[in-house]
């Protein structure tokens, strides 16, 4: 009997790995059909959870993760959209538990020795990946269940993900970037403990992608996450391994290096990621290299039909964080061709894209072209419809206000191009001026020579609006020779056709 159980188990993740999933499929349910502890089907089930996120299939790997907890007998969150109460009301749960607990307190927490209680922080584990895509109001659930299980039974590997998730929470919905970033600090700790190697590929990509650029340069990312990749490849965590590579490719763009060096790092991603099968995240590759390709007027009508495909595929799965990184990048490509009607239809249509995009950097530049998009909006309307978009880019400018207050550095020259705009939209002219004049320093001395090329451009218009050619030329040349750096070559042709 447990030399069955253990050749099915072994067989069905080798399968697994080697991509046989008919067969893999047939030993899982050799198992799971036996009528044995549910302890003996956690293997098996651990596999069917993974495999069915591996295929797409990732409603069904939830249900097949919350259904083995609720064998476990443990405590299981519902399947459905949680609301403000709720995240509230579990969040105070997990403050209480903490109380002023320091990442090294929470790192010397004894180790967790119950083994139900360790194959459901396992399962919440997984549940946390299938969250991110298609139901980002129960993540917050999953992350406060596996800290408060850690902070009552111990720790193990999974409880690098609940701190690191927490640090998550904290600085992209809760604005507590200092606590979050200890939280993620916390997480770095326990991963560097004997016995948690299979999660420290995991933990770099969860601090540096959602905790650590709230408060350091975005820049400093780059480097920790290609350690990240480099050591999930090591340990053969693949997933990890990749994720990090995503974040660390959207960084490259975000903080304006050249384009025709990343379009070919990118190519050689997707290449690799075909290799390890990691078919999900290649697809934010592929969104991010349509992007970048567009941007230098290549095969740009086969990107724009890879974007429509990938919407579609997001619509007909559901999942909620694919369509956020298309229509983040679409709406990217919209406002450096200055494309301000087709970039509020999109926003207007979108849905709450931020949520969706969780803590990372990409609802950081979303929420700054989001409310640029408002102001420029408001700028070419009039009556209800300019007092309602004026309203609306308030709204969201008050949130960078917020990440500025507290120590964004990231953020700075967004702000002032933002408030430039809105010092143009209420007639302070003299203001807007100096506003625009920030934004250039600030962008370019934080080496953000793709916003330093956006803020010359909307400084030109600005003195194109006053008649003064002068500095209306300056600006178009000065914005022309950054871009031309960033190699956005159709931007540069865009400018060069409207100066002839």
């Amino acid at each position: 009997y447990s030399t069955m159980l253990d050749l099915c188990s072994d067989g069905a993740n080798a399968c697994f790995l080697t991509g046989d999933l008919d067969t893999m499929n047939e030993l899982i349910d050799e198992v799971l059909s036996k009528d044995i502890d549910t302890v003996e089907k956690y293997r098996v089930s651990e596999i069917k959870v993974k495999s069915l996120h591996a295929v797409g299939k990732v409603i069904e790997s939830i249900d097949a993760a919350l259904d083995f907890r609720r064998q476990l007998g443990l405590p299981t969150p519902q399947k459905k959209p949680a609301s403000k109460f709720t995240i509230a009301r579990e969040y105070m749960r997990v403050k209480r538990l903490l109380k002023k607990k320091t990442a090294e307190d929470i790192a010397n927490l004894p180790e967790l020795d119950d083994e139900r209680q360790e194959m459901g922080q396992r399962m919440n584990e997984l549940l946390i990946v299938c969250a991110f895509q298609v139901q980002p109001t129960m993540l917050p659930l999953i992350i406060f269940l596996l800290t408060t299980t850690t902070l009552k039974h111990g720790l193990n590997p999974s409880s690098c993900d609940a701190f690191a998730g927490l640090g998550m929470i904290l600085c992209g919905r809760l604005g507590k970037l200092e606590k979050g970033c200890e939280m993620a600090k916390a997480a770095e700790l326990i991963a560097e403990q004997p016995g948690m190697r299979r999660i420290t590929s995991k933990t770099i990509f969860v601090a540096q992608s959602f905790c650590y650029h709230w408060t350091e340069p975005l820049q400093d990312t780059v480097t920790p996450l290609l350690e990240g990749c480099q050591k999930g490849l090591e340990i053969g965590d693949t997933d990890s391994a990749c994720s990090c590579l995503v974040v660390r490719s959207y960084c490259l763009y975000f903080t304006g290096r050249p384009l025709e060096s990343i379009q070919e790092e990118l190519e050689a991603t997707i290449e690799v990621m075909t290799q390890l099968r990691q078919d999900a995240r290649k697809m934010r590759i592929v969104i991010l290299l349509a992007t970048v390709k567009k941007l230098r007027g290549i095969d740009t009508e086969a990107g724009d039909e890879k974007m429509d495909s990938l919407l579609a595929t997001a619509a007909a799965t559901g999942n909620f964080s694919l369509a956020a990184f298309v229509n983040s990048m679409k709406l990217e490509v919209f406002v450096i061709f200055q494309q301000w009607e087709e970039a509020i239809e999109l926003v207007q249509k979108s849905g709450n894209v931020r949520l969706a995009l969780t803590s990372a950097f990409n609802t950081v530049r979303y929420t700054f072209l989001q409310t640029l998009t408002y102001f420029k909006a408001a700028q070419s309307a009039s009556g209800k419809k300019r007092k309602q978009m004026k309203k609306c880019g308030t709204a969201t400018l008050k949130v960078i206000q917020g990440w500025a207050k507290n120590g964004n550095v990231n953020v700075v020259h967004y702000l002032r191009i933002l408030e430039a705009e809105l010092d143009l939209l209420q007639g302070n002219v003299k203001k807007a001026e100096e506003s625009f004049k920030a934004a250039i320093t600030s962008s370019r001395r934080n080496g953000f020579r793709n916003d330093t090329a956006l803020a010359h451009e909307l400084s030109s218009s600005f003195y194109k609006a006053k008649g003064d050619e002068y500095w209306t030329n300056y600006h178009l040349e000065c914005s022309k020779s950054c871009y031309q750096e960033w190699e956005c070559s159709e931007k540069v042709k865009l400018l060069d056709e409207s100066q002839s």
